[in-house]
């Protein structure tokens, strides 16, 4: 087991070794394994951030990409506080743990950085905040780190539950949340 203290976050290289990250969850090992670097090097619409620690163990990942919320999607609060067309979001594509780290903060260490990369995206670009799609088992994670959900038709696609799309608009982000 990595402790999250031992283990820092950067940008995924190529030559990190990936075929011994396993989080429980298949489509995301299947999706770190052989997407997230073709996503990252060869087609350039996503980044892919990993916590590893000094020996090159990856204890986890995330991966981002610009996007875009429509304002009829926000909540009434948010809808009040937001322009009323698309704003720029950073979306949280994959965020995965590996079994043996799961319980030491590395799924925060991982949401830290992609706040402070939403922050900065803010400063830089324009971002309104940031999205991700849920897994009924993270939800929790994200309403305890302030996540709305957005009011989006949800339901099952085949026999699959579709995740829960939520909002943290930039503007809500505390500042102890990147520390």
């Amino acid at each position: 087991m990595t402790p999250a203290g031992t283990v820092k976050t950067r940008r995924l290289e190529r030559g990190d070794e990936r075929a011994g990250f396993r989080s429980g969850n298949a489509d995301l090992d299947r999706f770190f394994l052989r997407y997230a670097g073709q996503n990252q090097f060869r087609h350039h619409i996503g980044t892919t951030y990993i916590a590893v620690d000094e020996t090159g163990f990856i204890a986890g990942f995330a991966t981002v990409t610009s996007s875009e919320v429509a304002p009829a999607v926000l909540s009434r609060t948010e809808r009040k506080r937001l322009p009323r067309y698309p704003v720029p979001v950073l979306r949280l594509a994959r965020l995965a743990v590996d079994e043996r780290c799961k319980g030491h903060g590395v799924g925060t260490l991982l949401l830290r950085s992609v706040i402070t990369l939403a922050r900065q995206m803010a400063t830089d670009i324009g971002c309104a905040g940031v999205v991700v799609d849920a897994k009924a088992e993270a939800i929790a994670f994200y309403e305890k780190l302030g996540f709305v959900p957005l009011d989006v038709l949800r339901g099952p696609i085949g026999d699959r539950p579709e995740p829960l799309p939520m909002f943290l608009e930039i503007g809500q982000i505390p500042a102890s949340a990147t520390r």
